[in-house]
């Protein structure tokens, strides 16, 4: 038994290891784009803001296949932005561990951009008024007055953005592909792992992933009821 676990142990590192370094760059580029747009949004001002805000929120809802098409569609190698970067910087991301992570940053962001906007729009504006009055630039507001208020509720949408991007797998696959130490992940190899028919190997990495997600999800839950309260 114990030579069994460490042989699981074994193949679960090198899809783990890539699982946390894909995760942790989707979940970075989420947070740059996803609080700067939650921002926005929060601004009563802002011209279309609820449809700017249900286009923010489609990589939510729609079929995670949809999401992978439209990526392929933009930074395949043919795509608009996909066929620049490689006639440019020769450059792809199609088949790499960089278009995974682009691939779970889309998926991640609207839970970053969501929670930053219910967190901005819980600032108290007559602070934010305060500072403008006393001369403060909008950017010196946004860093010394919103950003710090409303830090709590971005950090645990940032750690539900963590979870979602760890668990993140068909617009992975569409992608970057399902290619083992190069852009298999935890999730790809479960479904590798259950196709195979390895089902000791594919529970093992089910249980493992699950872990990661409840304790990052436990720890959302805590900061979210501390910024309720």
């Amino acid at each position: 038994m114990p030579f069994a676990l460490l042989d699981l142990l074994a193949h679960a590192a090198v899809p783990l290891k890539l699982t946390l370094k894909v995760a942790l760059t989707a979940t970075a580029g989420a947070c740059l784009t996803g609080i700067g747009a939650g921002y926005a949004l929060s601004r009563r001002g802002l011209p279309g803001r609820e449809v700017l805000d249900s286009i923010c929120t489609l990589p939510l809802v729609l079929p995670p296949t949809v999401i992978g098409y439209y990526l392929l569609v933009v930074f395949g190698r043919r795509g608009i932005v996909g066929q620049w970067l490689e006639e440019t910087f020769d450059v792809s991301l199609v088949f790499t561990w960089q278009g995974a992570a682009l691939a779970a940053s889309v998926v991640a962001f609207p839970l970053v951009c969501k929670a930053a906007r219910t967190a901005f729009e819980g600032v108290d504006t007559g602070l934010e008024n305060a500072a403008r009055t006393l001369g403060a630039g909008e950017g010196r507001v946004f860093l010394r007055v919103s950003l710090p208020l409303a830090w709590r509720g971005i950090v645990a949408g940032t750690m539900l953005a963590l979870a979602r991007a760890m668990g993140e797998f068909g617009a992975t696959l569409m992608l970057a592909g399902n290619l083992p130490g190069r852009t298999q992940t935890l999730s790809l190899a479960v479904y590798e792992a259950v196709q195979a028919g390895r089902e000791d190997e594919a529970a093992f990495l089910v249980a493992l992933t699950s872990l990661v997600c409840i304790v990052l999800l436990l720890s959302s839950g805590k900061l979210l009821n501390r910024n309720i309260s």
